[in-house]
């Protein structure tokens, strides 16, 4: 049984690492791999986990790979048993594993798209609701848990720089750092307008309300891009940090606020007990969010081209959860959709972001 390919052709597997550039994965590996043993190695704690968390996805991927390859081999094995001798066993056996090996290689081809400059980078995350008071900010703190509950289910490490509680319940604003391999390419398919449809616990009269968070999501700038700040273009506050319920987060003056004036772009940062760390963590935040403006600029200014009447931003909503009257979540960009909403609340957001990555590479 050869895996075949649109066309009906075995898959050609040595190719198919072509495809993918395996030759330079391995050549990279090597070289970090002689970085690490560098004896000046540990002595940047933060580039050192960058180099780890990049030789751990390559090596991921190229073992991955090398699996396949094994995978496959043992599958036409079985199949030839299969042609000199039938056993009903055996048959439903290769039935099963094929399958097995269908889906997990549909994941595997997920992960080469995700080729884009800064897709294999940390991500930063920031969620904020939209009008509607507790409401809207319950909603924020629901979402919250969703992309927790997805990062931690992916082993990412979850930080949280900022965090702003509500009033009475949920959250007025909160920025996470994601960290691990593809993070920011995984996560970037959520930037939009999350639209919320249900019976209003916070309305005693059963009404249903609608209620909207936007998603902002940047890849965790580091050294590798230059991002043009001017001193003069910036506004700097400091105040007293906050904590998130029974997070640990200092309540000394030290978190620190950061205005880009030319843009209107600000960032807050809370997360180090020391104002100079955070003020350094919000300065890393200030360039991805420029970086991330600077994008859709450009991606405006393609639809511009194609003609396209879409905007981008605030009112692009993306994704609809529905509580009531009927259980359902859709994103309106793929029209992919599932009516299981709690496993989704649950942080099974895979499919969402699958078929908006494919429908990309269409």
């Amino acid at each position: 049984m050869s895996e075949t390919s649109s066309t009906n052709q075995p898959i050609n597997w040595r190719t198919l690492g072509g495809l993918f550039d395996l030759e330079n994965k391995e050549a990279r590996i090597q070289e970090l791999d002689e970085m690490m043993l560098d004896p000046n190695f540990w002595n940047d704690q933060e580039a050192a986990q960058v180099v780890i968390s990049e030789l751990n996805g390559l090596k991921e991927i190229v073992n991955a790979y090398y699996g396949f390859v094994d995978k496959q081999e043992n599958l036409e094995m079985t199949l030839e048993l299969l042609r000199e001798e039938a056993d009903e066993d055996l048959h439903e056996e290769l039935s099963s594993e094929m399958k097995g090996f269908m889906a997990a290689l549909s994941d595997f081809e997920l992960q080469m798209l995700l080729s884009e400059p800064y897709d294999k980078n940390n991500a930063i995350l920031e969620l904020h609701p939209g009008a509607g008071g507790t409401e809207s900010q319950d909603w924020c703190s629901m979402l919250l848990r969703m992309y927790t509950r997805w990062a931690e289910k992916r082993g990412f490490k979850v930080e949280t720089l900022d965090y702003l509680a509500g009033e009475e319940a949920g959250v007025k604003s909160v920025t996470l750092g994601i960290k691990g391999h593809n993070a920011y390419g995984y996560l970037k398919a959520e930037k939009g307008v999350h639209r919320l449809v249900r019976i209003s616990p916070f309305d005693s009269s059963g009404r249903r309300h609608t209620s909207f968070v936007s998603c902002e999501v940047m890849p965790e700038i580091t050294g590798e891009v230059e991002v043009d700040i001017r001193t003069e273009d910036l506004k700097i506050d400091t105040y007293r940090a906050s904590g998130a319920g029974g997070q640990h987060i200092n309540t000394t003056d030290s978190a620190v606020r950061i205005t880009h004036i030319p843009t209107g772009a600000v960032v807050t940062c809370q997360q180090e007990r020391s104002q100079i760390k955070n003020r350094e963590k919000a300065m890393q935040m200030l360039k991805a969010k420029l970086y991330a403006l600077k994008i859709e600029e450009q991606e405006k200014e393609l639809l511009e081209i194609r003609g396209e009447q879409k905007e981008i931003g605030w009112g692009s909503q993306i994704r609809s959860y529905v509580f009531h009257p009927y259980s359902m979540v859709k994103d309106h960009r793929t029209n992919y959709e599932t009516g299981n909403l709690q496993a989704v609340m649950d942080g099974d957001i895979d499919g969402f972001i699958n078929s908006l990555l494919r429908s990309k590479m269409q």
